[in-house]
């Protein structure tokens, strides 16, 4: 079993990385220090892993919250619903909240935790790739508005994150595919061999070998600790971690929350992101190609929606949490390994990017 650690003083904690972890159940209950356990999830992981969780947590007091599956569900309704029956079940401080599945899950399980009576704590056991590798490390916690992705939330850090990869084994190929969008921008932003190793070994991952697995999420964890335990709440190095999520979440909020994956966005983001970069000769040609080339390897897609045109962008940028003094805040890769925060993006650059 890999081990890391998210170094955060007190607030530190660690990450586990293995092979059935949900089948060990030590690894889960040395965290458990309340007297009552919430496990919070949806109709599709309930399905296929809720039995392997319901017997981890065996003599425990135990309650499940199942809610439907989906992006659209990451809402302030799914929030009030869950702390109704929190407060139903008369759940308080002596309760742990484990967020059992994806991204959704995750950011919706932190942010009831953050909020529920001040603050009770929780564990991410994420269930998919992009979860795994990304969302369920570094506390940011949220819901999602109609008017913007990801605007009502808090930093609030788990008590553990426990990754299981064979729960990537049932992983839709779509959902799998979203998940490498976010793999591929931790090459892009910090990381060039890193970046190069994925192109080699890409056919290995799609077949969803368990070795290379966790050595990818491995990486992508160890460099998310790094960042977050610089920066915890976004004042500088971890904005980087933003690569492809400012028009990213433009699409996301225009197309309708689920209709296209929060991955998938970001790979289009990604992608934009790379244009602005090579018109204005920060990024090399040869390395916009090799970024293209490997998210459309993944079966990403790098182009935005047929439908949405600059001014359907900027409508949705503008409202952008990283917008500082009505600048909008953009993450430009200046070559592969390395990238920088600006808002000394030219609107006529956006127009022929974005048209």
């Amino acid at each position: 079993m890999n081990q890391l650690n998210v170094e955060l003083g007190e607030r530190s904690y660690p990450i586990y990385i293995d092979a059935n972890l949900l089948r060990q159940p030590n690894v889960l209950r040395q965290h458990l220090n309340t007297a009552k356990v919430v496990v919070i999830t949806n109709q599709v992981v309930d399905v296929l892993h809720g039995a392997l969780m319901r017997e981890l947590l065996e003599g425990l007091q135990v309650e499940t919250i199942v809610l439907p599956d989906g992006e659209q569900y990451k809402s302030l309704q799914s929030f009030e619903s869950v702390i109704s029956r929190l407060l139903e079940i008369q759940a308080a401080r002596d309760t742990t909240l484990i967020a059992f599945g994806g991204g959704v899950i995750g950011d919706l399980t932190g942010f009831v935790a953050a909020c529920y009576q001040r603050g009770i704590p929780f564990i991410q056991v994420p269930t998919t790739l992009l979860s795994q590798v990304d969302s369920s490390v570094g506390g940011k916690t949220a819901v999602n508005h109609p008017l913007g992705k990801n605007m009502i939330g808090a930093f609030y850090q788990p008590q553990a994150v426990i990754i299981d990869t064979m729960t990537l084994c049932s992983l839709p190929k779509r959902e799998f595919a979203a998940g490498m969008a976010e793999v591929i921008k931790y090459g892009v932003i910090y990381d060039a061999a890193f970046f190069s190793w994925l192109e080699d070994n890409q056919e290995g991952l799609k077949a969803k070998q368990q070795a290379l697995l966790q050595q990818v999420i491995s990486r992508c964890c160890e460099i998310k600790a790094e960042i977050v335990a610089k920066d915890e709440r976004e004042s500088g190095l971890r904005a980087l971690l933003n690569l492809g999520h400012t028009f990213g979440h433009a699409i996301e909020a225009e197309q309708g929350y689920g209709n296209w994956l929060h991955g998938e966005a970001v790979a289009a983001g990604i992608v934009l992101a790379s244009e602005v970069a090579q018109h204005k000769n920060w990024l090399s040609a040869s390395d916009l190609c090799r970024i293209r080339e490997l998210l459309v390897a993944f079966d990403l897609p790098v182009s935005a929606p047929d439908d949405m045109g600059y001014e359907a962008f900027m409508r949705h940028m503008r409202h952008d949490k990283k917008v500082q003094a009505n600048r909008i805040r953009f993450v430009i890769p200046t070559s592969i390994g390395s990238a920088v925060v600006t808002d000394d993006i030219e609107d006529g650059l956006l127009q022929q990017v974005l048209a």
